[in-house]
């Protein structure tokens, strides 16, 4: 394919360069006016929230009627129907021993679960770029551009995570597009911008080994059209889609996130913590607000230092880093229930956790495959 010389000579040689989108070179956006508090330091800038006084303090809660709440008591009927239901939903489990095994004890307790969200949102920014196009560029000849936690935005719903991303105002320049320089295109890698490349069935002999016929692939050239670039011998640029020119403007990049933390009460049985942390259990307590305030005189004393450790712990995490939107506490009841039973002359033990009355048992008397998981 035949090419014009001086064609050739407005095309950057590129070949050696990665053909993905780059990013600009840091000398090219600093000293910039306007934009001295958006460019402190290179990539992501953090932006502090400010400071907003908190509300009154939390009312006392009355407690008194808190451990008289009782959850239904697991009968031995329920006890052994929650088994076989287990039991139907594992494949290599036999129903035979959960029918026939007898119960000897039940050792009803309920456990206390703290829960405490905190749903905050973080700004930082960054440079980035897009492609002139025939749209109108925002700059600083516009105005000031407007501090990053001045910028209102559409909350998501309260604890729904989600990451957005907006253009800040009069923050935007156009520059010459840095991967091009300005020329729209660039010498396709492949073929470095000759268009034909050599036949990769003959390897460029024009016939192929111990054969008397040209090479079919080829007609017998040795030569073939570049796949890279479609036989042009250039690609367009990926940076600036051709545009030659490149808008780089501030991008406001906003977090809202969900912090958790989580305890349970302490208790000696052998159910493992992280099935009692994903429990159904009934709410004792309920608290929502912008902020909220550490649980007093809980009858039991671990859940109220739970409380205050946890509000502080996100208190800590995320005042440097973020604005606390809305929290919310509660507390838990959780019932488990240790099953004593006897089966073929030998003792052990399974659990009812839950008010929808889960399993966990560690050895059931008759499995037939290990492949399975217990839940």
């Amino acid at each position: 394919m035949d090419r014009d010389p001086s064609e050739e000579d407005s095309m950057a040689d590129l070949s050696f360069e990665a053909e993905s989108p780059v990013l600009p070179p840091d000398e090219l956006l600093e000293g910039l006016p306007s934009y001295d508090w958006l460019l402190q330091g290179h990539g992501r800038q953090v932006f502090f929230p400010p400071l907003e006084a908190l509300g009154r303090s939390q009312e006392p809660a009355c407690w008194s009627s808190v451990l008289e709440h009782r959850v239904p008591v697991v009968t031995e009927e329920v006890a052994r129907e929650a088994l076989l239901s287990f039991v139907n939903s594992h494949c290599c489990y036999s129903s035979a021993a959960a029918g026939n095994l007898i119960i000897q004890e039940l050792r009803q307790q309920t456990l206390c679960r703290y829960r405490l969200e905190t749903f905050s949102e973080s700004r930082v920014s960054e440079w980035t770029f897009q492609p002139v196009t025939n749209h109108s560029v925002d700059g600083p000849q516009r105005g000031t551009s407007p501090r990053l936690w001045d910028m209102k935005v559409q909350v998501p719903p309260m604890f729904q995570e989600d990451t957005r991303k907006f253009q800040v105002p009069h923050s935007s320049l156009v520059k010459e597009c840095h991967k091009c320089h300005g020329r729209g295109r660039y010498k396709c890698s492949g073929c470095h911008g000759a268009g034909m490349v050599r036949c990769s069935s003959c390897s460029g002999t024009k016939r192929k080994a111990k054969q008397p016929r040209r090479c079919h692939l080829c007609s017998g050239s040795g030569r073939r059209r570049c796949s890279t670039c479609s036989g042009r011998g250039n690609k367009t640029c990926a940076t600036c889609k051709g545009e030659r020119k490149l808008e780089h403007f501030v991008q406001l990049v906003i977090m809202w996130k969900n912090s958790l933390f989580e305890f349970v009460s302490p208790h000696h049985l052998h159910c493992p913590r992280e099935l009692l942390a994903k429990a159904r259990g009934e709410n004792l307590f309920r608290d929502e607000n912008a902020t909220v305030y550490p649980i007093v005189d809980f009858p039991l004393q671990d859940i109220s230092l739970a409380s205050q450790r946890g509000i502080e712990e996100h208190s800590t995490m995320l005042a440097s880093r973020a604005r606390i939107l809305q929290q919310r506490q509660t507390i838990e009841l959780i019932p488990i229930t240790e099953v004593h039973y006897w089966y073929q002359g030998k003792t052990s033990v399974y659990y009812i956790y839950g008010t929808d009355h889960q399993v966990y048992v560690a050895d059931y008397p008759e499995r037939y495959c290990c492949g399975c998981t217990i839940l």
